[in-house]
């Protein structure tokens, strides 16, 4: 693959072991070069060890991949040089201003003489620490932290950036600050590869991959995923003590899964005419005073929910026969 062909990261077949653990289960997939690419799952799923082999950080047990061009197992100290890398856990030294952070990572990135002062000047703007460069960086806020260490891996100005979980343990204000730097990012053409676990940060992704177990379970732009992924309805209801409804409502003829959802509950059911009528008329019956049971198009929250139980119910289907 050539570097033009506009791709940016291509995966074939990638698998990771650790003994007798897979932790990764032969993926493929491509991101298109200056799209902002999510990869969704919770804790555990093989995200950071995709992004790992990824940045040339862990050897692949299985399968090909190409980042910027260049192969995974071969040129993996040229794709370093090629991308920008931002761990979950907060990669800069505390002990260190934060004036001093940018300048360690220029020689680390070997940044020449002549950018290194327009580099520092773009990351304390960019974080909003001009007025704090000579702070040290523990007592910056978590925010200002991530913002600071985003700026510290793309000083060398990569076209790709891999977030490994960017913004977890970060108010919701700093997280939408964030991603207001991430669409800059990718306005100005760099390809930005991110996980998360966060389904709203999701919805900000051209792209999404939804990993599970270390499977990919469905991939496509986040409306695709909500409307092409669920096959059975997503009921919207509100009602009277939604906990006891919930239980209730799990043993209705036609339900598949529910789940409290802000003040109410997301039902998924069958995909039939009757099935919000009669919800309403069993919650009624019963005494929870439904004030509202209505069809809803699918949060991602809901298609992973869905995807997720689909994917456990075929493993509990095989396993006994085997």
């Amino acid at each position: 693959m050539r570097p033009e062909s506009g791709i940016a990261v291509s995966v074939r077949n990638i698998e990771k072991r650790f003994g007798d653990f897979v932790a990764v289960n032969r993926i493929s997939f491509e991101v298109a070069r200056g799209r902002i690419f999510g990869f969704l799952g919770p804790n555990g799923a093989g995200k950071s060890t995709t992004i790992r082999m990824l940045c040339g950080i862990l050897s692949p047990s299985g399968g090909s991949g190409q980042v910027a061009g260049m192969d995974i197992r071969a040129q993996s100290e040229g794709i370093k040089a090629q991308i920008g890398y931002m761990s979950q856990k907060f990669s800069l030294y505390e002990d260190l201003t934060v004036e001093e952070n940018i300048d360690f990572f220029s020689g680390i990135y070997a940044i020449a003489s002549a950018r290194k002062q327009a580099r520092k000047d773009w990351v304390l703007r960019m974080a909003g620490l001009t007025e704090h460069r000579g702070r040290m960086t523990a007592t910056l806020s978590s925010g200002w932290k991530q913002r600071l260490a985003l700026g510290c891996a793309v000083l060398h100005e990569p076209p790709i950036v891999f977030l490994d979980e960017p913004t977890s343990g970060v108010d919701p204000i700093s997280r939408r600050k964030f991603w207001d730097l991430i669409y800059e990012m990718a306005g100005a053409g760099v390809t930005v590869f991110v996980t998360t676990h966060y389904m709203d940060e999701a919805e900000y992704c051209d792209e999404l991959v939804l990993i599970y177990r270390g499977e990919i379970i469905a991939s496509g732009a986040p409306d695709e995923l909500k409307h092409g992924h669920m096959r059975d309805a997503v009921i919207d209801v509100r009602c009277d003590r939604p906990q006891d409804a919930m239980d209730f409502l799990q043993d209705l003829e036609g339900v598949q899964e529910t789940a409290l959802f802000g003040h109410g509950l997301h039902v998924v059911a069958r995909m039939e005419d009757t099935i919000c009528a009669r919800v309403e008329t069993a919650l009624r019956e019963h005494g929870f005073a439904p004030q509202r049971v209505e069809r809803i198009v699918p949060s991602l929250e809901d298609v992973f929910v869905s995807l997720v139980e689909a994917h456990d119910r075929g493993l509990a289907a095989v396993e006994p026969a085997t």
